[in-house]
């Protein structure tokens, strides 16, 4: 497996010098200081490989092209958001660029309801989704329309004593942990926005939620091709609805759903481990063996899921998915791939979220991107993948 780190550019509080350090060889990033709504200018594709191919780096998957909010609800402005897409899709794979990975969620993306969550076993701060918190944010702080009739009753009254309990500010920091994930971030959104945003997708079910996603892919997949990029569309982050507005990509089915419309080599997925394992009825390691020939990406994480839903960042080899196992059904998958001479035999992974540990605690850093925390867990996949290598050797000698 490819080892690589995600990178925020030259504004990263990690540099490219540190990306180095880790041992990794490639690099996950996207030109995200350029507008969404903007198709990428070819020369600022070619500024940020020559940096980091000057650092001995490879520019190895683009994270994410943006995906407009247009192209989900599949109104009048989604063909030409789609043809901006398409644009940027063509100029990275010009470039070089062999792997996008982007996702299909509304409004929304990654949701947390605390970034700093003291972590069991004395390690650190982790990122967390607390049901509670959340049902409380949507119902009782944004006040949403019906919101009360998505939740169970009993989670509505423990949310409702949950905000009683709350004062303002501990109210404005849910908030802010909250919209950390929406576009824009906690610089730009307010309640109002949020629920304007909401309300634009006002009568989009999950039926034509997906729909719009088809034919999005019936779009792209013949550029991937055409420039030989693979696409890897990410779960949704977590996997089940949020605000009331359909989740696409969170369960197997929909995974078989996505990938039988366009029967494609480059219209793959992302295996990310943490955001499909936060439903504990998704089993990482079935869906890494069903999945195999199509994971062109791969976010290796691990969650622990509690009773009610709520999750939390987990140790990369702890947590409710068997790592070990899911990282042998993708060296297995690297090793059928390089004997059918396939030119991507190689999955790139990265050591997706880390908790704060030491003194980056007291650092400048992106949720769940610290420095500390993902060279650990960078080490302890790399550990189990030196490991099962060498099993894997022994097999085939013995064979």
């Amino acid at each position: 497996m490819q080892e690589t780190w995600r990178w925020y550019g030259e504004n990263d509080p990690i540099t490219i010098e540190h990306v180095r350090q880790t041992g990794a060889t490639g690099v996950v990033t996207a030109l995200h200081q350029i507008p969404d709504g903007t198709s990428w200018p070819a020369e600022e594709i070619a500024k940020r490989k020559s940096l980091i191919e000057a650092a001995g780096l490879q520019w190895s998957v683009c994270e994410s092209i943006p995906m407009e909010q247009c192209v989900k609800r599949g109104d009048a402005d989604a063909p030409k958001a789609i043809a901006r897409w398409k644009d940027t899709l063509a100029k990275l794979g010009r470039a070089g660029i062999p792997t996008v990975c982007y996702n299909f969620m509304p409004v929304v993306d990654w949701t947390r309801t605390d970034l700093r969550w003291r972590a069991p076993r004395g390690a650190g701060l982790a990122l967390r989704f607390e049901m509670v918190d959340f049902v409380a944010y949507d119902v009782f702080i944004l006040g949403r329309k019906s919101a009360a009739n998505d939740y169970a009753a009993d989670i509505v009254a423990r949310a409702e004593n949950r905000v009683k309990a709350m004062n303002d500010d501990e109210k404005l920091l849910l908030e802010r942990n909250i919209i950390a994930g929406l576009p824009g971030g906690a610089l730009v959104q307010t309640r109002a926005s949020i629920t304007t945003l909401l309300e634009s997708f006002a009568g989009i079910d999950a039926d034509t939620m997906q729909s719009n996603l088809l034919a999005f892919l019936r779009e792209v997949v013949p550029v991937a091709e055409e420039y030989g990029v693979h696409l890897g569309l990410h779960p949704d982050d977590p996997p089940f609805s949020l605000f009331g507005l359909p989740r696409v990509v969170s369960t197997p089915r929909d995974v078989r759903t996505v990938l039988a419309a366009v029967d494609s080599p480059h219209n793959g997925i992302t295996l990310c481990t943490g955001s499909y394992g936060s439903r504990s009825d998704n089993d990482l390691v079935e869906m890494a063996t069903e999945f195999a020939p199509r994971i062109n990406f791969a976010h290796l994480r691990n969650v622990t899921v509690e009773a009610d839903g709520s999750f939390f960042e987990d140790d990369h080899l702890d947590g409710g998915t068997d790592m070990v196992a899911v990282i042998e059904v993708l060296l297995r998958e690297e090793r059928r791939r390089a004997t059918a001479g396939d030119k991507r035999a190689a999955i790139p992974m990265r050591p997706d979220h880390g908790h704060l540990l030491g003194d980056d605690i007291t650092k400048n850093t992106n949720p769940g991107y610290s420095y500390i925390g993902r060279v650990k867990g960078l080490g302890e996949l790399r550990g189990a993948i030196r490991a099962l290598t060498r099993q894997l050797d022994r097999e085939k000698a013995s064979a």
